[in-house]
């Protein structure tokens, strides 16, 4: 099966996460997601000149955090695969995809 894209725009999402900063579940929806599988972690550069978001001056924060996790609701449903991203200087974590695992 391919990877369906079913969510397209950045939704607010509460993420929880273990004591060494991993994401363990995700709130989305009226749901909450466990992570099923060792989550990928990487960074991205801000787009200021598109989105108007800046850092104040003299801040020395400029990535994006992303993670890429493959969640799902219970143990009997399908794994589903999440990008969450968080903005520098942001404590609200976005979902930017929501796919079904391939």
């Amino acid at each position: 099966m391919t990877a369906v894209q079913s969510e397209t725009a950045l939704a607010p999402v509460a993420v929880r996460f273990t004591l060494d900063g991993t994401p363990l579940a995700i709130r989305h929806d009226g749901h909450v997601w466990a992570v099923a599988t060792d989550p990928v972690r990487w960074y991205e550069r801000e787009s200021w000149w598109e989105t108007r978001h800046r850092a104040p001056v003299g801040a020395a924060v400029v990535d994006i955090t992303v993670w890429r996790v493959q969640v799902r609701i219970n143990s009997a449903s399908p794994l589903r695969t999440m990008e969450i991203r968080r903005r520098p200087m942001s404590e609200q974590w976005l979902l930017s995809s929501l796919d079904d695992a391939a």
